[in-house]
């Protein structure tokens, strides 16, 4: 079992890598459950910037703790309806953000996009700081592992905080791809994965989540 202490150096190293990898800019925000009960959010600082400053233990009943910020909601909301959550990314990358500000989601197109199968679009690019918007974001997501809002970015969540940044990351690669599929005048409707192709690669074997938190971060699991 992870402890609160190498827990919260792991907030702090997956802020730190969805930063390096421009997924976030002075915006953006991630988190790990603790238990069934509660979660640690990342100190509410730029994520490249976060050092050593400790995250803030929200529990998923009663108000957010002071200084939290208002889309943390988001999260609990998420970890309230999903027990198999264990990390949840609030990320802002470009060829998403790009993507998403025409309504427009990436679709399977190569093995890594086949990861995401039909991505919801929250269509609202307002922040969500209230209770009611953050339950109907996180009843859009379902059981999807992220969701594209309009002109603001993504949520990411998955079993575990480092699969929850690998999906982050593979997100905006889709993204990225689904951009240049567009801008090549290739047809969307036709340039996308099988379903039987999707299958095949929606794996986690092989040490997928391993070598993409060392390539984020430096480090090893």
């Amino acid at each position: 079992m992870t402890t609160p202490a190498a827990l919260d150096e792991q907030v702090r190293l997956a802020a730190r890598a969805l930063a390096s990898a421009g997924l976030v800019h002075a915006f953006g925000h991630c988190s790990a459950r603790l238990d069934a009960d509660s979660f640690l959010v990342c100190a509410p600082l730029p994520m490249g910037r976060i050092t050593d400053e400790p995250g803030t233990v929200v529990p998923l009943e009663g108000p957010l703790p002071e200084g939290v910020l208002g889309e943390v909601r988001i999260h609990r909301e998420i970890y309230r309806r999903r027990a198999d959550i264990g990390g949840v990314c609030r990320i802002m990358p470009p060829a998403l953000m790009a993507l998403s500000a025409a309504g427009i989601v990436p679709v399977p197109r190569h093995g890594i996009g086949a990861y995401f199968g039909s991505v919801p679009l929250w269509n609202d690019p307002r922040l969500l700081r209230d209770e009611d918007a953050a339950a109907r974001l996180a009843d859009m997501l379902g059981d999807a592992p992220a969701l594209v809002m309009r002109g603001n970015g993504a949520v990411v969540a998955s079993a575990t905080l480092p699969q929850a940044v690998t999906l982050a990351w593979f997100l905006e690669d889709a993204a990225r791809v689904e951009r240049d599929v567009r801008a090549m005048g290739l047809d969307p409707a036709t340039a996308r994965l099988a379903a039987d192709e999707i299958a095949a690669r929606q794996i986690w074997s092989g040490g997928v989540v391993d070598r993409m938190w060392q390539h984020l971060t430096g480090q090893t699991l």
